[in-house]
C-alpha cells in the first residue's frame, strides 16, 4: 500500500437550518457525522451512497470549501485547518476538484482558453505565450483541439465541457483530485470516455482520485478501494474486490442487489429496502439504518455500532460483527 496522502479524522460538518415559522426553533443537520478514512497515493477512493448520505459534503469539508464543525484533515502530516491563508493557497495548488455539472462549473462568460488557463495565472505558472502553449497541450491531453479555445462552453456538448473542467483541474498538476459526481450528468457512452480519460490521466501523472458517485457500476469499473456512506456517516470500506465478492454491510449488499443488470432473466422485483432515507434532521436513534434493515436487532434500535476491521482493509459498522 502507498503512503497515506489525506488522512481524515473524526470529521464532522453540521448545518444549521432555520424553522419555517418566525419563532420556531433552528435545526441542526449532520451532514457529515464523525467521519474518518485515509486515502492513499496513486489510488482511487470510490466513495458511494443514496442522494444525501454526505458524499459530497466530505470531499468539499476535505478541501475547506465547507468549513469543519470539528475534526480534521491532514494533508502529508500536514493540518489544513491549520494553516493560514497563504499556506492554504499552496496545499490546495495540490488538491484540486472536477465538479458534477459541467456547464454550472464553468463561467460562460469566459472563453475556454482563459478558463484553463486561470488556475495557471493565479499561481504565476510562466509568462502569457507560456501559459497559451500549456492551455493548448492541456487541452489535446482531454481529446479537445486546441483551435476551439477561443469558444465558450455553451458551443461544446456535455461530455466536452466535462473535459474543460478536467483540463482545469490537472492545469497546476496537483497530487489529489476529487470527483464530485463528475460522470453523472453524461451519457452512458460519454460516461465510459471520459473515465477511461481519467484512469489515463491517473496513470501518466500519479494522481490520486476520491471518485464520488451513486452509480455502483461506475465506482466498481474505476475504484481501488470503495467507501460506503449511509446518512453521514461511513458504514463499510474495503479493497474493491473485497467489498464487490464480499460485502457485509445489509446497506452494501441492498446497494448491490438494487444495481441495474443487463440480462433480464436476473431481473429482481423484490422490494429491497422498504421506507425512505431517514431525515438527517432527525435520524434514528441506534443505528440510522435500523429502521430498514432486514437483520435488525434489539440492540440495534439503541446503540451505534463501532467500526470494526473483520478482514486487513476491510472495515464495518455493523452489530452483526
Amino acid at each position: 500500500m502507498n503512503p497515506s496522502l489525506v488522512s481524515v479524522k473524526h470529521l464532522k460538518k453540521y448545518f444549521t437550518v432555520k424553522s419555517d415559522t418566525l419563532w420556531g426553533k433552528k435545526s441542526i443537520l449532520k451532514a457529515v457525522d464523525d467521519v474518518s478514512f485515509d486515502l492513499y497515493a496513486c489510488e482511487t477512493l470510490g466513495v458511494v451512497g443514496e442522494s444525501g448520505c454526505g458524499k459530497s459534503t466530505v470531499g468539499k469539508t476535505m478541501l475547506r470549501l465547507h468549513e469543519r464543525t470539528d475534526g480534521s484533515v491532514w494533508y502529508k502530516e500536514r493540518d489544513i485547518y491549520s494553516l493560514d491563508r497563504h499556506e492554504l493557497k499552496q496545499v490546495r495548488r495540490q488538491m484540486q476538484m472536477i465538479f458534477q455539472d459541467p456547464f454550472s462549473s464553468l463561467n460562460p462568460r469566459k472563453q475556454v482558453r482563459d478558463i484553463v488557463a486561470q488556475p495557471l495565472r493565479i499561481f504565476n505558472q510562466g509568462t502569457r505565450q507560456e501559459i497559451q502553449d500549456k492551455v493548448d497541450h492541456l487541452l489535446e491531453e482531454v481529446g479537445l483541439n486546441p483551435k476551439f479555445k477561443t469558444r465558450y462552453p455553451h458551443q461544446f456538448s456535455g461530455g466536452q465541457r466535462q473535459r474543460i473542467g478536467i483540463a482545469r483541474a490537472i492545469a497546476l498538476e496537483p497530487e489529489l483530485i476529487i470527483c464530485d459526481e463528475s460522470v453523472s450528468a453524461l451519457d452512458v457512452s460519454i460516461q465510459a470516455q471520459v473515465l477511461n480519460l481519467l484512469l489515463e490521466l491517473q496513470e501518466k501523472y500519479r494522481l490520486t482520485y476520491m471518485f464520488i458517485a451513486h452509480d455502483l457500476s461506475v465506482v466498481e469499473f474505476i475504484s481501488t478501494r470503495i467507501m460506503v456512506m449511509y446518512l453521514g456517516k461511513i458504514v463499510e470500506q474495503a479493497p474493491k474486490d473485497t467489498l464487490v465478492d464480499n460485502h457485509l454491510h445489509p446497506y452494501t449488499a441492498s446497494l448491490f442487489k438494487a444495481s441495474p443488470d443487463i440480462d433480464p432473466r436476473n431481473r429482481n422485483d423484490e422490494v429491497l429496502l422498504p421506507g425512505d432515507v431517514p431525515s438527517p434532521l432527525d435520524p434514528p436513534s441506534g443505528c440510522y439504518f435500523h429502521p430498514r434493515c432486514p437483520r435488525c436487532m434489539e440492540v440495534c434500535t439503541h446503540t451505534y455500532p463501532e467500526t470494526r476491521e473483520v478482514a486487513p482493509g476491510h472495515w464495518v459498522a455493523c452489530h452483526l460483527y
